[in-house]
C-alpha cells in the first residue's frame, strides 16, 4: 500500500480558487508516514481550508501520540471499525498529490518502490480521514481500495482517488449517507505512468517521530 507521495509545498492559491486539479507547477515536498502533509477539509464556516496534519492517525482515546498510528484505512470496513467510524462520518479530507508510490515485494524484507503519476501532469486527490489528539496535533489516515488494472501488476491495494465531481460530497459540502460515501471509494483507472524508483526500499519505520 502507498507509503510515500509528493505534493506542492503551498496550496493557498489553489484552495482560494477552488481549482486544485491542474498542472502541478512549483516546488514540491515528499511525504512519508509520521511526517506532515497538507490536507484539504471543510473549516468552521463551511469553506475549504488547507491544514497541516501528520500522516498516521491517532485513534480516539489513545494516550501516546506515537504509539501504533494508523497509516491506512480500508474502504470496505471504514464505517464499521470503531477506530475509523466516527472520522468517516464527520472528519473527511483530501490530500492532493503530484505522485504516489506503491511497493512490489522483492523479498520478505525488501520492496521495490514504483512511482505513479498522471501522464498529463494533473493532480490527484486522495481520500483521507482525520482525528484531533489533544489541543495541538491533528493526524490523518489514507483510505485505500482494491488496486486498479495498472497497480494490480505489483500489489493489491491503492489509495482511494476522489474524482473532482465527488469532492463536495466527500468533504461534506453536499449531504451524503454512508452508502453514497462508500460508493465514492472505488478503484480509479486513468492515463497514468508507473515507473520503478532506482533503489529498492527496505521495510520498517525509518522515519523519525515529529511529536
Amino acid at each position: 500500500m502507498c507509503g510515500k507521495f509528493t505534493q506542492m509545498m503551498s496550496w493557498g492559491a489553489y484552495v482560494a480558487l477552488a481549482d486544485l486539479i491542474g498542472r502541478s507547477d512549483g516546488p514540491s515536498e515528499t511525504v512519508t508516514p509520521m511526517r506532515f502533509a497538507t490536507v484539504i477539509r471543510l473549516g468552521g464556516p463551511g469553506a475549504r481550508e488547507a491544514v497541516r496534519m501528520r500522516w498516521g492517525l491517532i485513534p480516539p482515546g489513545a494516550k501516546d501520540p506515537n504509539a501504533s498510528p494508523f497509516i491506512h484505512a480500508r474502504a470496505e470496513t471504514i464505517d464499521q471499525r470503531p477506530t475509523f467510524a466516527a472520522a468517516f462520518r464527520h472528519r473527511r479530507g483530501l490530500v492532493v498529490v503530484k505522485t504516489f508510490n506503491e511497493g512490489k515485494e522483492i523479498t520478505p524484507s525488501k520492496t521495490e518502490q514504483h512511482v505513479i503519476a498522471p501522464d498529463d501532469g494533473s493532480l490527484l486527490a486522495i481520500a483521507v480521514i482525520w482525528e484531533r489528539w489533544g489541543e495541538m496535533l491533528e493526524t490523518f489516515a489514507m483510505v485505500t481500495v482494491a488496486a486498479n488494472n495498472l497497480i494490480a501488476t505489483i500489489t493489491d491495494r491503492m489509495p482511494a482517488i476522489v474524482p473532482p465531481e465527488h469532492w463536495a460530497k466527500w468533504l461534506g459540502e453536499e449531504p451524503a449517507n454512508s452508502n453514497e460515501l462508500k460508493n465514492i471509494l472505488a478503484p480509479v483507472e486513468g492515463d497514468w505512468t508507473m515507473r520503478p524508483e532506482k533503489t529498492p526500499r527496505f521495510r520498517g519505520n525509518d522515519q523519525p517521530n515529529l511529536f
